[in-house]
């Protein structure tokens, strides 16, 4: 403690005495502390091991396997093409496909869920413009009963997203499509967190017509560039709070430092750890978003809904950023009239092929078909002369949604050591009359179409449904 005066030493004494209780109480860093408390519960019992053989199988790698087989076990894959029969009950998928299990980028189910009343509707925090301290979680109704019917559509993993009232809409949150008393028992283990953004007529509209900032597109801009200045001087005080240098402040009286929890988010963002999923629809409003993300040294990982996406393709495969897109929605409001029906397949073939699209729902009945979706926006690239292929088009659905939402290595192929997510289509998966038969979940059959029962109900589902299991 050299320097300091004699009346202040203990007052420094209480301060770092302080400072070491917070850091025990709280761990490392608000991330840890998250992560100790919020942290998925999700935990699979062992699944048996499953031969399913004699199918066209789709890896979500690009190659389409013919006549081939998947091996399943302890809820991983352990091969593929190998018919190890040893132990394993057989499923002969003659004349069937099987594909990863779908995953739906941008969804709602939970924080809009069934039957839509006010008193269900969680998933706009629309009170400021700027609210990334909520979390969708926090609201998620696990007995909502869309997530079955996104299971029978083959949904095996799905991102809720809140809605798109603000410039940040808050924290998203990544699932497994299971049954679970808590939303801590669906969360997909160690999946990273994700902020919403919402650039475009959706914040001004809401906001504007409060007579309150934004009110135009310059208002949104200066929105995000103010929180990002405040996460900036958040960061920096936390640090300068938790150095303590016994010669430059042995003059200074230090208060605790007070977590934000807008900042901790934002500041997520900064570090790397929360991936920005990024609600634009126009061209000009991705380029003005990407040079924000440069002014600020963070990444948008995903932008959604983007259909004008095929203007900037270009500058989103250079820079590394997924589009997240429908296959024929568009004309719905103002800013979602310029489409082509080509959109996916273009930030598809981008520069190279390098580009990452992503075919999303952001509906509770289109998630049911997202295979359909999909197929539509292949045959549209095809009918426009784009070569592209069903092995590459299925990872519209699953392996680019599983890289957008940092579960790549996982989920969204089929490869030995992932997950088992898997789903037996009686056709191709691309045609309009094929459905799922079968979905696994970590190689636990959660879906049977051949079965009257052929799925977990919740306590909700229960009361909608007659005594010989028929839904009314």
């Amino acid at each position: 403690m050299k320097n300091i005066p004699e009346n202040k030493v203990s007052n420094v004494l209480i301060i770092l005495l302080l400072l070491i209780h917070t850091q025990l109480a709280y761990g490392e860093s608000e991330s840890e502390l998250i992560n100790q408390v919020y942290q998925s519960t999700y935990k699979p019992d062992t699944s048996p091991r499953i031969l399913i053989k004699n199918a066209t199988i789709l890896t979500g790698t690009g190659e389409l396997l013919e006549n081939s087989s998947i091996l399943i076990d302890s809820n991983r894959i352990v091969s593929i093409g190998n018919d190890d029969t040893n132990n394993a009950e057989i499923i002969d998928a003659k004349g069937k496909w099987i594909t990863p299990g779908i995953i739906d980028i941008h969804s709602h189910m939970g924080v809009y869920p069934a039957p839509s009343l006010r008193g269900n509707s969680d998933g706009n925090e629309a009170t400021n413009p700027v609210t990334p301290h909520v979390w969708a979680e926090h609201s998620v109704w696990t007995q909502d009963p869309q997530f079955t019917l996104a299971l029978k559509g083959g949904i095996t993993t799905f991102h809720v997203l809140p809605g798109s009232a603000n410039l940040f809409g808050g924290r998203g949150v990544t699932l497994k499509n299971t049954r679970s008393v808590t939303v801590q028992g669906m969360k997909f283990p160690n999946a990273p967190y994700t902020l919403k953004m919402a650039c475009g007529e959706n914040p001004k509209r809401v906001y504007g017509n409060r007579d309150s900032e934004p009110s135009t597109r310059m208002g949104n801009v200066a929105g995000y560039r103010e929180a990002w200045i405040d996460a900036q001087s958040y960061m920096q005080a936390k640090a300068l709070s938790e150095k303590l240098s016994d010669e430059e402040e042995s003059d200074q009286e230090q208060e605790l430092f007070k977590r934000d929890l807008k900042m901790e988010t934002l500041s997520g963002v900064l570090k790397g750890e929360i991936l920005i999923q990024n609600h634009c629809y126009r061209g000009e409003e991705m380029a003005v978003m990407i040079d924000i993300a440069k002014e600020f040294n963070y990444r948008v990982t995903t932008f959604h809904h983007a259909i004008e996406a095929y203007k900037v393709a270009d500058l989103l495969a250079d820079n590394g950023v997924c589009a997240a897109m429908w296959a024929d929605w568009w004309g719905f409001k103002n800013e979602a009239y310029d489409m082509v029906w080509e959109n996916v397949a273009m930030v598809d073939q981008a520069v190279n092929g390098t580009g990452c699209a992503i075919v999303h729902s952001d509906s509770a009945v289109g998630i049911q078909h997202l295979n359909q979706e999909a197929s539509k926006a292949l045959s549209a690239g095809l009918r426009a002369g784009l070569e592209i292929s069903k092995a590459r088009a299925i990872q519209w659905i699953t392996l680019n949604p599983a890289k957008a939402l940092g579960i790549s290595d996982q989920v969204g192929s089929l490869e030995v050591g992932k997950m088992a997510d898997l789903v037996i289509w009686d056709g191709d998966p691309f045609s309009t009359f094929s459905k799922a038969e079968k979905v696994f979940i970590d190689g636990h059959l959660s879906f049977d179409a051949t079965k009257k029962n052929g799925f977990i109900r919740t306590d909700f589902d229960l009361g909608i449904i007659n005594p010989e299991g028929d839904r009314l």
